[in-house]
């Protein structure tokens, strides 16, 4: 085995990279760690993001908000509102806006397949994390029901007996 190739498949957890193949490496931007206590995660599903060109490069420096984002269908294309990507330092004039709706890129077929749970009572999108595939923004979708309180409350008591457990 070359150096290189061993250089390209190493996860390191500071810098974020997790390599799946040679050629198409994935970077972790930001995650939703509240999504998954508010919600149970039914389903997951990865969409394209069209961005403006300070949105990506407020991305690269990581400055991104996904708490309390949501995604809707209007019009039959998928709309991802209320996340927060902050402006890019030098971007004077061509700045964006910071919480503005941004469009969600799938295929025909899975917004419809969408559109039939939507329907159903309860269950909403969120965004799980976002993150670069290659050269290429994608944003990782959670198709979600909302946890009650006691639901939250039995998912902290699981993990404090996992812990516990693990610690033996």
């Amino acid at each position: 085995m070359c150096v290189s190739w061993v250089a390209t498949h190493i996860v390191t957890k500071a810098t974020g990279y997790i390599a799946k193949t040679k050629d198409e490496t994935i970077r972790r931007i930001a995650e939703n760690r509240s999504a998954r206590h508010d919600y149970f995660i039914v389903d997951e599903l990865e969409a394209g993001i069209v961005l403006q060109g300070t949105e990506v490069k407020s991305l690269r420096a990581g400055k991104v908000q996904l708490s309390g984002g949501y995604a809707k269908l209007y019009e039959d294309e998928l709309w991802l509102d209320n996340i927060h990507i902050s402006t890019y330092k030098e971007g004077n004039l061509y700045n964006h806006d910071p919480i503005r709706r941004r469009k969600l890129l799938l295929h025909r077929k899975e917004l419809t397949k969408l559109g039939v749970k939507l329907h159903t009572k309860g269950i909403t999108i969120v965004p799980v994390s976002i993150y670069f595939k290659g050269n290429k923004v994608k944003v990782r979708l959670g198709i979600a029901k909302g946890k009650k309180a006691y639901d939250k409350r039995e998912t902290i008591k699981a993990r404090d007996v996992k812990r516990e457990l693990d610690r033996e």
